[in-house]
């Protein structure tokens, strides 16, 4: 069928197709030179937190490798093991004199568990600390270490919830010139105290654990 404005036609839709393919390739270059700055600008942020991750690393195995040259303990880190060992001891002699003289320091919630977990992180630090002091490296006890760690959050959280102490009765057992050393700690203070604890022996465990499989590697290297 003949349509007298058939060429005018064809020749607008030639038009507008053109038109529309160089205005959408002019959009798609515009986009892509957005992501192509967008690209250029982050990139080198991403580059500093590589290279912020790197020197994180680099950090503890620069620590890792002094520790591994200090495995070994001096004449004086052994006496120090036996001074820490002597005031384990003290500390632990303070605390069964309390529940011997019956001072009420431990209260009646004070059952056998809460005895046991109070008593196996001292004693668990005593093995340890001695151990040191005999076999006179570092590294292969930190294990001890982190296990003392672990049974003293444990510890930390199931006395915290029961918290079968009374704080005003901690120094019954000293001579009466030296209580006034222990008064001033009140509940509230101990409680506040164990939290603090709660956060932070978490916390070294992790360090502590990696610290052995970092110069572990040394030691071995």
């Amino acid at each position: 069928m003949f349509f007298p404005f058939r060429g005018e036609i064809d020749r607008s839709l030639w038009t507008v197709s053109v038109t529309a393919m160089t205005t959408g390739t002019s959009i798609g270059r515009r986009n892509a030179g957005f992501y192509t700055e967008l690209f250029s600008r982050w990139a080198p942020n991403l580059g500093h937190g590589v290279s912020e991750m790197g020197a994180t690393k680099s950090w503890f195995a620069r620590h890792a490798e002094a520790e591994a040259r200090k495995d070994r303990l001096s004449r004086s880190d052994r006496a120090g093991n036996v001074v820490g060992l002597i005031a384990i001891l003290l500390a632990l002699w303070f605390f069964v004199a309390h529940q011997t003289s019956s001072t009420g320091f431990f209260t009646s919630k004070f059952g056998q568990t809460e005895a046991v977990l109070f008593y196996a992180p001292p004693l668990l630090s005593i093995i340890a600390t001695a151990a040191k002091a005999a076999v006179g490296r570092k590294n292969v006890l930190r294990p001890l270490d982190v296990a003392g760690m672990i049974l003293s959050f444990v510890a930390l959280v199931w006395v915290f919830a029961v918290f079968p102490f009374d704080f005003s009765h901690l120094a019954d057992v000293l001579p009466g010139f030296l209580r006034f050393l222990l008064q001033w700690i009140s509940n509230d203070f101990a409680r506040g105290v164990m939290a603090l604890a709660m956060i932070a022996v978490p916390v070294v465990a992790v360090y502590t654990a990696a610290l052995y499989v970092f110069v572990r590697r040394e030691l071995k290297s």
